[in-house]
């Protein structure tokens, strides 16, 4: 294995820079100055990467380093312009004497990934215009997204060897030849072949914690979030040829196959336990909620669920699928030996840095390729202060004055599964939580412990269910009574029996929205009048990703955006759109963390009027909005895309769209912002 940092190729004399008296002559016609606002007209459309702006690609970055002015920029444009032939603005640059080679290599390595590479290779001499024209075209027809790198080298505009040789000098990206014998085979087995072979990419070995990972196309933005999610962020990236790359992994495979395979040595038993254990403890350090065990056809794929977002996070040979399957139905305590059946298992594991034991619930189905295991780390939930939650700050008062401070009637928080119904739980609970108030609970199972109240965890083995323990706490003479979940027509009964009787219910419901959680109180057979006298408000929410702190840049709605939330764009003016450019701070996701999104119903006369008399949910939607303050769930996430918390295509994914949003003035007067 070699590294090697070649000298530039010899100059081709037909690209020969002319001769002094030439641009003597072009300065004579010229005068000693350009035209800027041409020039900075030039700069802004050079990102377009019309060939003929190629020069302007580069030289604004030499302007952003300081190395060329604005004057000497124009001046320069105006010789290329006189030329007689067509003569790259670099080579100009460099014949003039603005900028030297050092120069132009630190400030190409500066901004490496933000240089494009035709025009790169337009400015150095090794590609024609009318050949990176050409490319250009062919990727504009192929219409799948082909990269410009591919196809110059398929229509050979370019050879292999020089491109990588011109991105290692001028770049900095070291160049390697890959040999096997001097990868790191510990770092080449986190991963199949096949996977590596997909992406172009290959892990060298390990430098002072940092690894050196070689790319085909160092450019390749894809292949380099996917090595980094492999193995961290720390990364060197190295550039070698996509053959020298493919003969390595290929010879891999081969070495792999004749000793059955990468990962099932004979030592398979106590590989596959390490394996587990690294699967659990990368899952918590990436603060994923699930991780999902998955065998395909052709692989075992392993998956992170990390902000409500499923994502890969490494694919093995399927040879290990039984092994792995089996050593996690073993520490969840579940049958080995019954292969087909669904089954459930818990497994309790203790992160060996913190010391802090994590719940860990093991559902087991089986597929045609295998037996499928989806592991939820059950967290500890975290207290979080109400104020704290993500509610704008009229509608936090709003469920204060009108719904949690009132002494009686039941609180309803809904949602799907995984929107963070349960910390709004416990922190109304914490909020409720006095000396002068008697609050117990009946939890499945309890998540968070808070000093001063009752709190029950349901144990079915020992008869400790929702039936039988319903009348006990009735007994205790509660203030407020906490039910983890409505499930059935009984738990809803419970709850209406005991807001009736003077105490003050919380609990969570699965439902899309508030009105939805009303008609699904009404249609398990509840009077409808019980409902309306009861419940004195419905909390709906979900969680959105957050926009990440570390990438965030400004955005503004494109016309299709507009169009799907019925703005037109002078009514965005004063709005702060954002999204993430990516980051190894988000795992070059662009978000980090989640935002709470929120739609309070307060149940005034007009919205119980409209239950009693049977409305549409329609209807009932109607008279909320215009008669309680309600701001819909899409229209609180509008709102907070636009202070730049989270991004428009979050709100479009995630939330429903029953009616059309309001202008964002009305709705930051009724959330109290301005």
């Amino acid at each position: 294995m070699s590294v090697l940092t070649p000298s530039p190729p010899p100059p081709d004399p037909s690209t020969a820079i002319p001769s002094p008296e030439d641009f003597t002559l072009v300065r004579q016609d010229l005068g000693e100055a350009g035209s800027l606002p041409t020039v900075r007209r030039d700069l802004r459309s050079a990102k377009t990467l019309n060939p003929s702006d190629t020069g302007m690609e580069i030289a604004k970055f030499l302007l952003e380093d300081g190395i060329l002015t604005d004057e000497q920029l124009a001046y320069a444009v105006r010789i290329r312009d006189k030329l007689s032939t067509e003569k790259p603005l670099l080579s100009i640059l460099h014949e003039i004497g603005y900028v030297n080679l050092d120069q132009q290599r630190t400030t190409l390595r500066k901004h490496r990934i933000s240089v494009r590479i035709g025009a790169l290779l337009v400015e150095l001499g090794h590609l024609r215009e009318q050949d990176l024209r050409a490319a250009l075209a062919l990727q504009k027809e192929s219409g799948s997204g082909k990269k410009l790198g591919d196809i110059l080298l398929e229509n050979h505009f370019i050879e292999e060897n020089r491109l990588i040789e011109v991105l290692a000098d001028q770049l900095g990206f070291p160049q390697i030849t890959p040999d096997l014998g001097d990868v790191d085979r510990k770092l080449l087995d986190k991963a199949n072949a096949n996977w590596y072979l997909q992406r172009h990419f290959l892990p060298i070995r390990s430098e002072e914690g940092r690894i050196l990972v070689a790319f085909a196309d160092p450019f390749d933005q894809l292949a380099r979030q996917d090595a980094a999610r492999l193995f961290g962020p720390e990364l060197v990236p190295l550039i070698a040829s996509k053959s020298a790359i493919r003969e390595t992994l290929e010879s891999y495979k081969r070495q792999s196959q004749n000793v059955g395979g990468p990962l099932i040595q004979t030592n398979e038993i106590a590989r596959v336990v390490e394996l587990v254990d690294e699967l659990i403890l990368d899952a918590i350090n990436a603060k994923a909620s699930d991780i999902h065990v998955e065998p395909m056809k052709e692989h075992l794929r392993i998956r992170f669920r990390c902000d409500g977002v499923l994502g890969i996070y490494k694919k093995f040979d399927k040879k290990l699928a039984p092994s792995m399957v089996n050593r996690l139905k073993i520490l969840g305590k579940a049958d080995i030996a019954e292969r087909r059946r669904h089954q459930d298992g818990h497994i309790t594991f203790e992160d060996p840095k913190t010391g802090r034991e994590i719940d860990i619930r093991v559902s087991v189905y089986v597929t045609i390729y295998g037996e499928k295991v989806v592991l939820r780390l059950l967290r500890k939930a975290q207290l979080v202060p109400l104020d704290q939650i993500g509610m704008f700050p009229r509608t936090l008062s709003r469920f204060y004055e009108d719904a949690l401070d009132l002494p009686s009637g039941i609180v309803m928080i809904t949602g799907p599964t995984g929107t963070g119904k349960t910390t709004t739980l416990y922190s109304c609970v914490n909020y409720l939580n006095s000396i002068d108030r008697c609050i117990v609970t009946v939890e499945d199972p309890v998540e968070y412990v808070i000093e001063g109240i009752a709190q029950c965890s349901l144990n079915p083995k020992i008869d400790v269910t929702f039936e039988t323990t319903l009348p006990y706490i009735m007994r205790q003479d509660p203030d407020v009574i906490v039910l983890g979940e409505i499930r059935d027509r009984f738990s809803a009964d419970a709850a209406i029996q005991a807001a009736l009787t003077g105490h003050k219910v919380l609990t969570t419901f699965h439902t899309e929205d508030t009105i939805g959680g009303l008609l699904r109180l009404m249609n398990m057979d509840i009077e409808t009048f019980m409902i309306s006298s009861t419940v004195v408000s419905v909390l709906a929410q979900r969680l959105l990703r957050r926009v990440c702190s570390s990438c965030a840049e400004s955005y503004q709605p494109n016309s299709t955006e507009l169009q799907r939330l019925g703005y037109k764009r002078q009514e965005l003016e004063g709005t702060q759109f954002k999204q993430g450019r990516g980051c190894a701070e988000c795992r070059h996701t662009g978000y980090k963390g989640r935002v709470g999104v929120f739609e309070l119903l307060i149940l005034n006369v007009m919205v119980k009027d409209a239950m009693l008399q049977k409305c549409t949910s329609h209807e009932i939607r109607r008279i909320s909005l215009e008669t309680s303050g309600m701001v819909t769930l899409l229209e609180d996430g509008l709102l907070k895309a636009a202070l730049g918390e989270t991004t428009l295509a979050e709100v479009f994914r995630y939330l429903p769209r029953l009616d059309k949003p309001r202008p964002l003035a009305e709705l930051k007067r009724l959330v109290g912002i301005t």
